[in-house]
């Protein structure tokens, strides 16, 4: 089962799960996630999609859990910032309560904002981060956090099978064309010929992993023996700044939009750089797409998929 299975990560972990041969149950309630994503699954004989709101009781046979399930950008996680909360922490205790009574293996998707703004560069995942408990991103840093807390607390009381990751910036095709985040902005200004909004000086920091990358990690992780609980950072160690990002966007998609200023976000993390040396140890895993490369296949994506949908484009991506 793949809670958030028509979203972003979500959907390409239903495929590669898929690819693998197993039996794929996604289950999401499309409040971020779209049908298109798995549109395509549908046909598969392995695969079925659920409508599910997982902040509610589910009752289904699984052997394997991934629980995805959760608004990951501000504009979307601001939107109800306390149904965010309970995605995450009512969301993890359903799926909790499923892994015990069918004693299934579960996995929890937890990011890199619980660090929140990080005084630790790179972050390691012995550090116990900066995060403001009253602030307007504290619906998913604490919800995630305090999902983080619930897994290792069945673990110890419950002997449950948990593996948990925090994941630092991903992007990639299906991304949410209007989820704030940079990656997805950048490239539809860009696209539709717009002005590109930078927020603040532009000298902040990220690091970005490859949606492929991302979900091999997954893989990898739920494929380690019962003594590998994570928390483990999965996210590409390469760093650059969201000017830098800008640049490279516009020069890959040939626009002539400008860069534009706009305010700091209350709570946005000044760096953000993930160690990878426990993934490496223990998945053998490493981010093996360049940025370049992956931002272009990105932004064939959303070429394509502004002219589906009727806007215009500045201009023909060539791949």
């Amino acid at each position: 089962m793949v809670t958030g299975g028509a979203g972003f990560l979500g959907s390409h972990l239903c495929e590669r799960l898929l690819r693998d041969g197993h039996d794929v149950l996604s289950v999401d309630n499309y409040f971020t996630g779209r049908r298109e994503n798995i549109a395509h699954l549908l046909g598969n004989t392995r695969f079925e999609a659920m409508r599910h709101d997982i902040t509610f009781p589910l009752y289904v046979e699984v052997d394997e859990i991934y629980n995805l399930a959760c608004p990951a950008s501000p504009i979307h996680y601001q939107f109800d910032p306390v149904q965010t909360t309970k995605t995450s922490v009512v969301g993890a205790i359903n799926v909790l309560g499923i892994a015990r009574r069918v004693k299934a293996k579960v996995f929890q998707a937890s990011t890199s904002e619980v660090y929140g703004d990080p005084t630790v560069h790179p972050q390691t995942e012995d550090y116990r981060g900066n995060v403001n408990p009253i602030g307007p991103r504290a619906c998913y840093d604490e919800g995630k956090r305090c999902a983080e807390t619930l897994f290792f607390d069945y673990h110890r009381q419950h002997k449950l099978r948990i593996k948990v990751v925090r994941i630092f910036n991903t992007y990639g095709p299906r991304m949410h064309p209007n989820d704030g985040r940079v990656v997805s902005n950048f490239i539809v200004q860009a696209l539709l010929g717009d002005e590109i909004s930078l927020y603040g000086t532009g000298a902040q920091t990220r690091a970005f992993c490859y949606v492929d990358d991302l979900i091999d990690g997954f893989i990898r992780m739920m494929d380690t023996g019962d003594e590998v609980t994570g928390p483990i950072n999965l996210g590409n160690p390469v760093e650059l700044t969201v000017r830098e990002l800008a640049e490279q966007v516009i020069r890959l998609t040939g626009s002539r939009s400008r860069i534009i200023y706009q305010p700091l976000p209350a709570d946005d993390p000044q760096q953000r750089r993930p160690d990878i040396s426990l993934a490496a140890a223990t998945l053998g895993w490493q981010p093996s797409v360049a940025l370049e490369q992956g931002l272009t296949r990105t932004i064939a994506y959303f070429d394509k998929l502004l002219r589906e949908t009727g806007r215009a484009v500045i201009t023909n991506v060539a791949i």
